[in-house]
């Protein structure tokens, strides 16, 4: 199974005008326990670059370890694949890291694997009819402009709702499958 988790404002941007302002992103303690929960169900973990730079960047820090060790040690322990057609090697290193040039090749995995973030990737995999699931948490907030989910698509991509959860900080995990 290929899945996505994605972080969203109620107007659709996953991220703002500047790259990595995730400061609306509402994050509790019933959000870190969900996390850590998501991050059990799988065996790997699958970034495109600009969102695996960004990981790499903060996950194994001292910061990351201290605000959230249980999120920390999932996210620094489970074994992680970056898509990128113009990396040479994962940079930055990052623990347990492979590399991979192209988003098909995840379709021969015998693996559970998570998509975290990753927008242009999460849409080139349901495109291509590879992602079975797409969990987008909406957070109560909006910001006018930013990136949009699914920017980079190539025409109407067709979902179906199979659940919904609401968090009491006001998010909304909503999780469909593709197709109508």
């Amino acid at each position: 199974m290929i899945a996505s988790f994605i972080m969203v404002t109620l107007d659709g941007f996953f991220d703002g005008d500047q790259p990595w302002d995730l400061s609306w992103h509402r994050t509790d303690e019933e959000f870190n326990d969900f996390a850590s929960k998501q991050l059990d169900e799988f065996d790997a973990l699958v970034f495109g670059r600009a969102t695996y730079v960004g990981m790499a960047q903060y996950w194994p820090t001292e910061d990351a370890v201290k605000t959230d060790p249980e999120v920390a040690g999932r996210m620094n322990d489970l074994p992680k694949i970056v898509v990128s057609r113009t990396l040479e090697k994962p940079e930055p290193a990052w623990s347990n890291t492979t590399l991979v040039k192209d988003a098909t090749e995840l379709g021969s995995e015998r693996r559970n694997l998570l998509v975290l973030g990753s927008a242009v990737l999460t849409t080139s995999l349901l495109e291509a009819g590879l992602l079975d699931e797409l969990r987008i948490m909406v957070n109560p907030v909006l910001i006018g402009s930013g990136r949009s989910l699914a920017a980079s698509a190539k025409g109407p991509i067709a979902l179906t709702l199979r659940a919904r959860r609401e968090f009491g900080n006001g998010n909304v995990l909503l999780t469909y499958a593709p197709g109508s």
